[in-house]
């Protein structure tokens, strides 16, 4: 007969566990948010993950990565992310409601998912603190950090993170690495083409630096160009 309330009592103390758990790891989100307002991230879960891939064949191999301030990347690259990434990232609050609408019709008429609606902001908390995989459990997560980002941190902040972090080649990461590997200028330097180039890479980077020269690429690159005057920066 006592084995019920002993189930009950284990159940009770697991469950307030995860609870103490969860609340712990919002609160360092949190803590690590506020830090980042005025003090650079170092590595992100995403670089760790890749660089850790990468060493497996080649355990020497080192990112390429070099953090830049804001006003010292070119708001061509600015421009072209926007229109590129996120064209309501100015207005919104995190979300784009009607851009994860029309991502979910998308994936519906496919049978599969090929668009996914994230805006700058989610896709920074992904590459920030989480992993790649697509799990409800992960994207809950993305989804509270990307509240506490827009929460704590300014429009240019997030975009200024956003565009020092993300890959843009294998091992090459942020707008300055980016742009010595792919066109041998600094950040600062870039062209509106070049711009929009490195803007229609960002959803395939590895690929799209093997394959510079992709059809669907240059095509990308060419509509992203004729969008760039309409971007509004923060």
């Amino acid at each position: 007969m006592s084995m019920v309330p002993n189930l009950f009592k284990w159940l009770a103390i697991g469950f307030a566990a995860l609870l103490v758990t969860f609340f712990a790891y919002q609160s360092y989100v949190l803590v690590k948010l506020c830090w980042w307002r005025d003090h650079n991230p170092g590595a992100t879960a995403f670089m760790d993950a890749r660089i850790k891939k990468i060493r497996e064949a080649k355990p020497v191999a080192s990112l390429k990565h070099l953090w830049v301030p804001y006003e010292k990347i070119s708001d061509n690259l600015k421009r072209a992310v926007l229109v590129a990434e996120d064209d309501k990232f100015i207005d919104h609050d995190g979300f784009d409601w009607e851009g994860i609408k029309k991502a979910l019709e998308k994936n519906e008429r496919r049978g599969k998912v090929v668009a996914g609606g994230s805006t700058i902001s989610q896709q920074l908390a992904k590459n920030l603190f989480l992993s790649g995989d697509r799990s409800f459990i992960r994207k809950g997560q993305e989804a509270i950090i990307t509240v506490m980002m827009e929460s704590v941190l300014e429009k240019e902040r997030i975009l200024e993170i956003y565009l020092n972090v993300i890959e843009w080649g294998d091992g090459v990461f942020g707008a300055e690495a980016a742009a010595r590997h792919h066109f041998g200028v600094t950040a600062a330097q870039l062209s509106p083409p070049q711009a929009a180039k490195l803007a229609a890479m960002v959803p395939r980077p590895r690929f799209y630096d093997r394959n510079r020269n992709a059809p669907y690429l240059l095509k990308r690159t060419d509509i992203i160009l004729g969008r760039m005057a309409k971007a509004q920066l923060p």
